[in-house]
This record gives structure tokens, sequence and C-alpha cells, in this order.
């Protein structure tokens, strides 16, 4: 059977789970080994939530799990084997869109820790544990984030960076609480709001094309999509020097790049 992997962690979940990505990568090699399955390819994404999703256009925010997807409508894949389902999905709404897309491909899901999971499977016994497990995990995140919140909201209301992974254009060294320019992604942030200026008719996906044309890689150095082009435009006030965490908006205390 051809299978993929896919691993996940947020800066949330690396912290209370310790499930690293290291972790995560030699659970599913040697679960494929011992089953016999092969491994194509690990997908990954890391610094960003399970419950992130672009709203407005129904669509699952992170990179890595996009490049999956695509993968399953070019090959056929059998399973996707991830460590726990948590490193898939954590919010209802994602997880929705997620077996839409691995259905549409007749592809299943293979959980380490959920030997018996199955997106297609109707058995009562297996609906009720996976179901407990998912609000469990999902219980846990709300806690987490309650107990984050108080502080972050403090920080954030002195423009202060709140945590998470830094915006693309900037840099967090370890040990420094402040966000930095990062010269080279900086550029091509100002490229791109200046394309968006001069060619207000452009598609996202145009824009993405001309950053790519220009040479311009994302973080991981891979091509620009018209997702993470909208990620950028939707951060305008962040570029100009703005902080906003939840409803909360300061003058931030990062360098502006706009």
């Amino acid at each position: 059977m051809n299978v993929v992997g896919y691993i996940r962690v947020s800066t949330q979940g690396q912290a209370r789970d310790g499930y690293s990505l290291k972790y995560q990568e030699d659970e599913i090699k040697a679960y494929c080994e011992g089953n016999d399955l092969n491994l194509i390819h690990i997908f990954r994404d890391d610094g960003i939530s399970g419950a992130k999703l672009n709203e407005e256009a129904l669509e699952i925010d992170r990179v890595g799990l996009q490049e999956m997807l695509a993968h399953l409508s070019s090959v056929q894949i059998d399973y996707v084997v991830v460590l726990n389902t948590s490193r898939l999905w954590r919010a209802d709404i994602v997880k929705v869109l997620i077996q839409r897309e691995l259905k549409k491909y007749g592809c299943d899901i293979k959980s380490i820790e959920q030997p018996f999971y199955s997106i297609h499977k109707n058995d009562p016994n297996d609906f009720l544990v996976n179901g407990l497990m998912e609000l469990l995990d999902q219980y846990q995140r709300l806690e987490i984030a309650l107990k984050l919140s108080k502080g972050r909201n403090k920080k954030a209301k002195e423009g202060g960076y709140a945590g998470g992974r830094a915006t693309f254009g900037y840099t967090k060294q370890k040990g420094n609480k402040e966000l930095k320019i990062h010269n080279q992604h900086a550029e091509v942030v100002k490229r791109l709001f200046q394309l968006k200026q001069d060619n207000r008719e452009w598609s996202l996906s145009r824009l993405a094309k001309a950053l790519n044309e220009c040479g311009y890689r994302t973080t991981y150095g891979k091509r620009f999509t018209k997702v993470q082009v909208k990620r950028i435009l939707d951060r305008k006030n962040f570029y100009e020097g703005i902080y906003s965490y939840g409803s909360i908006q300061a003058n931030g205390k990062h360098e502006a790049i706009i």
C-alpha cells in the first residue's frame, strides 16, 4: 500500500505534548516499516494551529497540508499516516473539510494512537471512542488557551509580540522577545504590496505568479501560492506597524516594513 505521512506542531502543542516533528516522523517511519507500508513522503507544518482556517474562502491555511492534498490528486495514495488525528485537525469545520478531500481521492487515515480510526467506519463503538478522544483533545486546547490568554493580552496591549510564529518578513531570535526585520523576506512584502497597488485587478494567483517569476520564495524555499499571498495582504496593518491580537490593537514595538 502507498501511504504518505503528515506531521504538525503548534507552539502550544509542542510544549504540551512533547510531540516534536522529529518524534512524529520517527514514529510514522517505524509504523510503516512494521506494517509493510510504502511511505512515499512525509508532509509537515511547523508552528501552525490545527484549528487554523481561512473561513471566508473555506481553505485550510496550512501549506504542508495543502501540498499533501495536492499530492493525493495526482498519485494514488491509500492512507495518510499520522500519530494522532489531532495532528490533522482540532476543529470540527477543519475535520469536515479534510475528510471531504480524503474521501474524494479514496484515501483513509491510519492513526498510530487510534488504531481503529477510519473516516469510513460506522461502528458505534469506534465512533464513540474516537469522538470522546477528539472532544478531550479539543477541551485541552481550550484550557491551555485560557491559561495563556491573560498574559498575552497584557503584552499585546503594550504593542509587544504575544507569541506564535514570526510573521513573514520578520524573525525572532531565541531569547529575544521582540521581532526583527528579515531583510530578504521584507523585500518580498514590499514588492507584493507594490504589485497589488499597481495592478489592482490582479487575482491572488496572478500576484503569486509574479513573485515566483521574480525568483522570490517562501520561508521554506517553496514557490508562493495564492494562500500565502492572501496571508501577507491580510496583515497590511501589521506591516504598517500596528499590532493586533484578537480585539486588541496597539502601536507595535516592531518596525514597520511598508
